[in-house]
């Protein structure tokens, strides 16, 4: 399957605002955004003005890059918040938060969507008690996520969730830290999500 292996600060940095997307190093002052907050490249110091469509562009990337998606995929996914009832950008944040791995970093089991999709792929994660290494399958109110029994030992895991109860979880999961299980109490609402996001100009940029 494709995915970015470049530098993941780069992507930070190319969209002004830290995507957390090397999980516990984003916190520290090793992160690359807080010393250089200037897009990367001989011209990145330089002066930056878009057009509208390069708003548009850069939202688009920036929330691809956010969840993880490369082009094909998150398209896929824009078609499928189109033909759902309601408002297309409020369903497409519905349907990129609703994925698996997302749900794993949001429930603290993983300290980034990267570490969430590698570990789901390896088959360290059940939903309702089934194994499911299928990383983009969309949760439903009333799932529960669970680490395997023999998953719960490993260390990267155990560490990702003794951080979480400090960082805390969405109003819309819940967890139990004992028993490391999460379970899906709503569909997560446009209001809760606080990552600084303008899906409008993503629909915009769909519908030319």
């Amino acid at each position: 399957m494709a995915r970015y292996t470049g530098p993941s600060c780069r992507l930070c940095r190319r969209e002004n605002l830290k995507l957390f997307l090397k999980g516990e190093r984003c916190y520290t002052d090793k992160c690359a955004f807080e010393r250089r907050q200037y897009p990367p490249g001989q011209h990145g110091q330089g002066r930056t003005k878009f057009s509208s469509y390069g708003e548009q562009l850069r939202e688009k990337q920036k929330v691809k890059r956010v969840y993880g998606l490369l082009e094909k995929q998150f398209r896929l996914t824009f078609n499928r918040a189109a033909r759902k009832r309601g408002i297309t950008g409020d369903n497409l944040i519905s349907i990129l938060e609703s994925r698996f791995d997302n749900m794993v970093y949001r429930l603290g089991f993983a300290a980034s969507r990267n570490d969430a999709r590698q570990l789901i792929r390896h088959g360290h994660f059940t939903i309702n008690g089934t194994k499911v290494n299928i990383p983009s399958l969309i949760l439903k109110p009333g799932d529960v996520v669970q680490p395997r029994e023999k998953s719960i030992k490993i260390e990267k895991i155990k560490e990702s969730v003794e951080t979480a109860k400090q960082r805390g979880v969405p109003a819309w999961l819940e967890i139990d830290v004992e028993k490391f299980e999460g379970k899906v109490v709503a569909l997560p609402k446009r209001d809760e999500i606080t990552m600084p996001m303008n899906e409008q100009l993503i629909v915009e940029l769909y519908s030319r």
